[in-house]
């Protein structure tokens, strides 16, 4: 029975560089997939290419690619990323300039997904009546139409699969499921049918396994976490999956972590939402129905997925612009750290009050001090040995959230004592990209395939 093995090596953008390197140079793999775009990752590549059109996709995969592309080549290793952003052109682009930097220019296969980017449709869209209404509000577009920056489909695993069969040997997406990196292999490898929905939801459930990289094999892991081996120097999740559906969760022999049955269960949970229905463009898995086991050291096995049929939809991940914001804070020391940080904090607040600035949320934390735990109750210790007071504002004048920026510093010397630290510098204003899930028709929009050489 045919067997592939699939690693990830980034779980977001800004993970760990070497992560992608260490998978293809420590062990046989025949797909690395690299998932760099969360919700707010979109957000601020569309920032980057409102301000350069050459940007707006993850640049740390130009990198990535430098440092592996011969290797996997000589071994045929396939890369599927969804690396480019809200400008996969431009990261096709930027691709073909490292390639002939290796010495490779003509040598390569790209697959390039595109069309999820509907900004330049959404006037038509709302004018047939298809609303992309807010799935938390129940609110329109309509309502913040003329502060949208961006708006991108959710595509699934199928363009992918198409592009490998294309003999595409690098595929580069824009926003796609993060699932659907890993699924794609198994459809093209398998000849699995799309409508296969049992098979369909196990390759979901193995993406959804090792999307987030490390944090299956140990990182971010609550169970026994002090006792992981080797946790500098991390393994990656691979799956090895079967034609007839099975896969196995491992890393590479002589990596760090581990890989159990509870590492898996915690990952799993991760945005699971509904567990008898877990949606993507592909289909709809059953996480109720999967079935774990310890198949040795580092390998789990997973089994018994049940599947449903897909959706008549794809969700939608649309960024809007939503005022201003800037944050700043003063670490106080002993004695008395908490106590000086509130006066801190109520003096600010007395000085924003009477220069009548207008804002929406003014808000403050004292870390340190329940930060995290805000609401729990309980006094503080007199005797904790320092406090950040962190303060943040957000408003849609832009005037008062630049006034807020030249209040933080003077209680420096103008307010309670043992000030040790001005954390960050001066607070800079930035503006607040808001995030606006909606769902669309599948009939309304379709993915763009091409594979191209560069």
């Amino acid at each position: 029975m045919k067997t592939i093995r699939i690693a990830n090596g980034q779980g977001f953008w800004g993970d760990w560089l070497d992560a992608p390197i260490q998978l293809v140079e420590r062990g046989p793999i025949d797909y690395l997939t690299l998932d760099y775009l969360a919700e707010i990752t979109m957000s601020i590549v569309q920032k980057q290419k409102s301000r350069d059109p050459n940007a707006g996709y993850a640049r740390d995969f130009l990198y990535v690619v430098g440092r592996v592309l011969p290797k996997c080549l000589d071994n045929n290793i396939k890369i599927v990323a969804n690396a480019g952003g809200v400008n996969p052109q431009a990261c096709v682009a930027g691709l073909a300039e490292v390639v002939k930097k290796l010495g490779l220019a003509g040598k390569v296969k790209v697959g390039v997904v595109a069309g999820d980017d509907i900004m330049d449709k959404l006037d038509e869209l709302i004018a047939r009546g298809i609303e992309l209404t807010n799935m938390d509000t129940g609110e329109p577009l309509s309502t913040i139409r003329n502060q949208v920056t961006s708006a991108n489909v959710y595509f699934g695993a199928a363009p992918i699969a198409e592009a490998l069969g294309q003999g595409a040997q690098i595929v580069v997406t824009g926003r796609c499921t993060d699932t659907g990196l890993a699924l794609a292999p198994m459809i093209h490898e398998f000849g699995w049918k799309l409508d296969d929905w049992d098979k369909i939801a196990t390759g979901t459930i193995a993406g959804h396994i090792i999307e987030c990289g490390a944090q299956t094999t140990g990182g971010n892991c609550q169970v026994d976490w002090q006792t992981i081996p080797d946790f500098w120097d991390i393994g990656y999740p691979i799956v090895e999956a079967s034609e007839d559906g099975s896969f196995v969760v491992t890393k590479h022999g002589g990596t760090g972590g581990r890989i159990t049955v509870a590492g898996v269960t915690e990952q799993l949970m991760y945005e699971m939402g509904d567990p008898k229905n877990y949606i993507t463009p592909d289909g709809v898995a059953d996480f109720t129905s999967i079935r774990l086991e310890q198949a040795g050291a580092n390998r789990v096995r997973v089994s018994g997925v049940k599947g449903a049929a897909a959706t008549d939809q794809y969700k939608v991940s649309i960024s809007f612009s939503d005022g201003f914001k800037a944050a700043g804070g003063l670490i106080y020391a002993w004695p008395d750290a908490y106590a000086k940080a509130k006066a801190a904090d109520a003096m600010l607040r007395r000085r924003l009050e009477n220069l009548g600035l207008k804002f929406d949320e003014v808000l403050s934390q004292f870390i340190g001090v329940n930060a995290t735990h805000e609401g729990l109750g309980g006094a503080p210790s007199p005797d904790v040995a320092e406090v950040m007071l962190r303060v943040g504002v957000r408003s849609n004048d832009k005037a008062s959230v630049e006034r807020f920026t030249k209040e933080l510093a003077p209680l420096a010397l103008a307010g309670p004592p043992t000030v040790t630290g001005f954390g960050g510098g001066r607070p800079k204003v930035e503006e607040v990209v808001a995030y606006w899930p909606a769902l669309i028709p599948k009939s309304a929009v379709a993915p763009k395939v091409e594979v191209i050489s560069v």
